[in-house]
């Protein structure tokens, strides 16, 4: 496990943080496979050596909102938030590849985060990455509706079903994230709604598209 471990010991170099690295096991996880579900308890902290992992929620009707992804070399905030409030867990994480894991013990989470400035640092930075992205997430699902947005912004500004934007153009005609606006294309991609390719977009069901604005806003 030694390999593994060295991922995260050139961002821990005190040795209160190395003796709490020391204290993970490796978890191998097939793809497709829960991470953690709603409700269950959190009692161990997760770093991904490698593989990819979503975590997402589930609206009332049972439709997946998608809160972020974690990969190789990162941490997972719900986790962090629910070890440091004794909460469980709010949300359900499930892998889309096969992923290794380091699970870190509660106890010795806590205490890498009392006396490690290393491993306190490693943890706050990537909860203060994810934290900002999660709100630029509520904005969208609460109070701009960005999805809908970029619907009707993606027919009313192609020309012969193609769009010569970035998503980076699209973000800021938008007034959104470059986050946001690439997962959601990315989201009607998959769905088979465009395609997307270097400098353009492909409008692939207009009527889709057209049909998902129209419930959105009913």
């Amino acid at each position: 496990m030694a390999k593994q471990v060295q991922l995260f010991q050139q961002q821990i170099q005190d040795l209160v943080g190395r003796e709490v690295l020391q204290t993970s096991a490796l978890i191998e996880v097939p793809p497709g496979k829960s991470l953690f579900q709603k409700g269950e308890r959190c009692t161990q902290f997760l770093l991904v050596v490698a593989g990819s992992v979503k975590v997402y929620g589930e609206t009332p009707a049972g439709r997946e909102v998608v809160l972020y992804h974690i990969g190789a070399g990162e941490s997972c905030v719900l986790t962090t938030s629910c070890l440091l409030g004794d909460r469980h867990y709010p949300a359900h994480a499930r892998t889309e590849t096969l992923v290794q894991t380091l699970a870190i013990p509660r106890p010795a989470f806590m205490k890498g985060l009392a006396e490690s400035d290393d491993f306190r640092m490693m943890v706050f930075a990537s909860y203060g990455e994810r934290l900002a992205s999660l709100v630029g997430l509520i904005q969208e699902l609460t109070f701009e509706r960005v999805d809908v947005r970029l619907a009707r912004y993606l027919l009313d500004y192609q020309h012969a079903n193609r769009l010569l934007l970035s998503h980076q153009q699209l973000a800021l005609a938008l007034d959104s994230s470059e986050e946001v606006i690439l997962r959601l294309l990315k989201e009607f991609e998959q769905r088979g709604w465009l395609l997307l390719h270097r400098g353009g977009i492909d409008i692939v069901q207009a009527k889709k598209l057209n049909f998902y604005i129209a419930e959105a806003t009913a």
